[in-house]
Order: structure tokens, then sequence, then C-alpha cells
């Protein structure tokens, strides 16, 4: 008695769809054939289960289990599982587990031994050796270090990106100047790397749209006096609000428009009720568009930090 064309007869060893169950809820819903047959589930199951629907195919020898809905969690340790030991989530696809920069790219990142195969939906950056200072494991998948994240991203994203990505890290307290500094230093030859060196040379500043990072750059290519970024002030009969950009010697706010954030009535009233409130407060409140031409901005922006209007033309 056992097994016979996937039906369990009663006798022998319990069957195994349980422990299936169990180790796939443990991992975002996906199971790998090697897991499978390490837990003693014959090769001929496995593909009963696929014929019967109770195993979907995500990746070659990668399955989730009971349908085929998954997170992106099980999106990613399925690729990360495809590529085989070794195998860890990188680059964007990492930054977005870490919840450092949203991604909306459909494939996954893995880096993999040089003798591993991807597969449809993988981008798989193979290297020699990957460093074991490089890897950890964050909520059941393994992944490059925020570190080594960062160092991958910085070849492969704008500069301004990158600085909002190292941002987010310090926001949530997982950025490390040692561990950077330390990656950076075994970095040699990496594309990364000096991208990385300049976008933690200082403190980096969390823009929340490609507006706002514009507006930085703006700012810092002209060599107006450094705002804060996304600051909370208080303002009257509104309590803590996030601004833009803020100066506080010369209590000046920027806010930069943008249509999808800023484009319908409810938010117009808002905005201007919350400027009248800053401005109630003694701050003076400017905002900005995106189709404002570059060099009208700038040359606002100095006449405002001077304290004069910009004059016309």
């Amino acid at each position: 008695m056992g097994w016979i064309d996937g039906n369990y007869l009663g006798q022998g060893s319990p069957p195994p769809w349980s422990a299936v169950s169990e180790l796939a809820a443990e991992q975002w819903g996906v199971v790998s054939r090697a897991q499978l047959r390490a837990a003693g589930v014959a090769a001929a199951n496995v593909d009963y289960w696929v014929q019967a629907g109770r195993l979907h195919v995500v990746h070659r020898g990668v399955y989730a289990v009971g349908h085929r809905s998954l997170r992106r969690e099980g999106r990613f340790l399925a690729a990360v599982l495809a590529c085989g030991p070794g195998a860890v989530l990188s680059h964007r696809s990492a930054a977005w587990h870490w919840v450092l920069l949203a991604s909306d790219q459909a494939v996954v990142d893995v880096i993999g031994p040089r003798s591993r195969q991807g597969g449809p939906g993988i981008r798989l950056h193979r290297v020699r050796l990957l460093d074991a200072r490089d890897t950890t494991t964050h909520e059941g998948i393994a992944v490059t270090t925020v570190a080594r994240t960062l160092l991958d991203l910085a070849a492969t994203v704008r500069a301004d990106r990158l600085e909002r990505a190292c941002a987010q890290a310090l926001h949530l307290g997982l950025y490390d100047q040692r561990a950077i500094s330390d990656v950076i230093e075994r970095a040699n030859g990496h594309r990364g790397r000096s991208a990385l060196m300049r976008a933690t040379a200082r403190e980096p500043k969390l823009t929340k749209s490609d507006w706002e990072a514009r507006m930085l750059t703006l700012i810092r290519d002209n060599g107006l006096p450094e705002p804060l970024v996304n600051h909370a002030l208080i303002a009257p009969d509104h309590g803590h609000v996030v601004v833009d950009f803020y100066w506080p010697a010369h209590r000046l706010i920027v806010e930069t428009d943008s249509w999808s954030a800023h484009g319908t009535k409810a938010a117009y009233e808002t905005d201007r009720a919350r400027d009248a409130a800053l401005q109630a407060a003694g701050y003076r409140v400017v905002r900005f568009t995106w189709h404002t031409p570059d060099a009208t901005t700038v040359k606002r922006l100095r006449a405002l930090i001077a304290g004069t209007r910009p004059q016309n033309g």
C-alpha cells in the first residue's frame, strides 16, 4: 500500500502533502523540486501534483502551491530558488525587497554562480564568487545586504534614484556607513563603486518624486544653499505638515507641484489652505511646477533666498 497515481491508499509513510503545504506557508507559497526531493517526495508524486493542478510551475523546478497567485515576495523567492544554491536576490529587486526603492519591472534580479542558468522572468547576474559578507536573509529570502544592494544599484540607476535609496535606508534605520565603506573598499572593478562613493560623501536627502529630485539637482548644480528636504513643520490648525524644501535661515518653503499629486480640486484647496496657515505662521511659501524652465526656477530661487522679488524678463 502507499501512493498509486498520486492517491494515498492508507499504509506506510503518511502522505507528504501536509508537509509540502507547511513548507510553502513558510516560503511565500513556493517550493522547489529539490526541496521536495529532500523531504522524501518521489518525482512521480511531484509530476502528478503538477498534472492535477496542486503544484503550478513558476520556473523550471519551482512551483506555487495550491494556486498561481503569488505576492511579490513569492515571485522573488521563486526566482532565487530557480537559480539554485548560492543564488541571492539582488539589484533593483533587492532594493524593492528592502523597501529602499520601488520598481515596476517585471523581471527579478538575481546574483548567482556563473554555472547557474536563469530563465524567463529572471535577470541573472553571474559572478564567480559572491563574498559571504555581502549576503543575508531577509523575510525568508536570500538577498544581498543593504550595502551591497546600494553598490549594485549604483551601477544601474540614476544618481538621484540612488540618493533616494540611500536616504530611505537612513530613514528606515538600515543605513550603515561602516558597512558601505567596507563594500566600497572591496569593490575594485565594480561599475557602481564611484557612483556610490559620490552618493554617500554627504548625508543623502529623501526625495519622493522625480520632480523633487530634479529640483534638488538644480539647487546643488547652481551653488544654492542646501535646503532641508521633506521636512516637518507645524502649521496653525494643521498640526505637523511635511514640506518639500525648507531653508530655515530664510523661512522659505518651496513646494514642487505635479498633476499626479495635486491635480484634483480637493488637493488644490487643501494645498492652498495649508499654504495660508504656513504663511500666517511667518513662512514664505512658493510653488513651482514641473513645466517651469530650469533657468527660470534657478533665477526665482536665487531671488527668494536673497529676499528680493525676481525681475521680469
